[in-house]
């Protein structure tokens, strides 16, 4: 779709976000709901280790959904939040960014090490949509019992099948199968684990 087919289109930009199509994220309605969202995210920033039913009560009004047991370290940073879904005793460490322009489906029992980074945008490679700063996302699906390392990347469009583990710096570019060990820039496949 070119940025002119995209302007004649009558959804909203909010529509045209959730369907993964092109869209303008300066659009008003986004806008109030990125602000409402980054407000509560500052909110559970700036909470401490000791106030953990406060931090609960407000990643359960920030996020789409969250799983019982599930801790999440901050500081945590996002687009919406309400389009994430994080499972049963997961775990994130520090500095855990979900930009969830699309969906982030994350399974139960999910381990996250510091500074995770799952990036649902995606922004056009012609350069005219972009100076008019159309931009997409695709959603990313973590599977139960994934370990992502620190410092994991994971990027527009990834399914992270159910028992993998993702080493420490690697950018996830494509799908991975479960019951893998991947590692490297771009992500590849080492070993299986029975």
């Amino acid at each position: 779709m070119t940025s002119h087919d995209a302007g004649a289109d009558a959804r909203t930009m909010r529509e045209r976000m959730l369907a993964g199509d092109l869209y303008l994220a300066d659009d008003p309605e986004l806008a109030e709901a990125s602000a409402s969202a980054l407000d509560l995210m500052d909110t559970f920033n700036m909470t401490t280790v000791r106030q953990r039913r406060v931090r609960e009560s407000l990643l359960r009004e920030l996020l789409g959904e969250v799983g019982e047991g599930t801790e999440i370290r901050p500081p945590l940073y996002v687009d919406y939040g309400s389009n994430i879904r994080i499972g049963a005793r997961c775990f994130a460490n520090f500095g855990l960014v979900a930009l969830d322009v699309a969906p982030i489906t994350i399974g139960d029992d999910v381990q996250m090490g510091p500074n995770v980074q799952l990036l649902t945008p995606t922004h056009p490679v012609e350069p005219g949509p972009r100076r008019d700063k159309w931009e997409a996302a695709k959603p990313i699906t973590i599977g139960d019992n994934v370990w992502l390392g620190g410092g994991v990347i994971v990027l527009p469009g990834v399914t992270i099948g159910e028992n993998t583990v993702v080493g420490a710096g690697a950018v996830v570019t494509k799908d991975l199968p479960a019951n893998v060990v991947a590692v490297g820039n771009p992500a590849r496949i080492v070993r299986r684990i029975d």
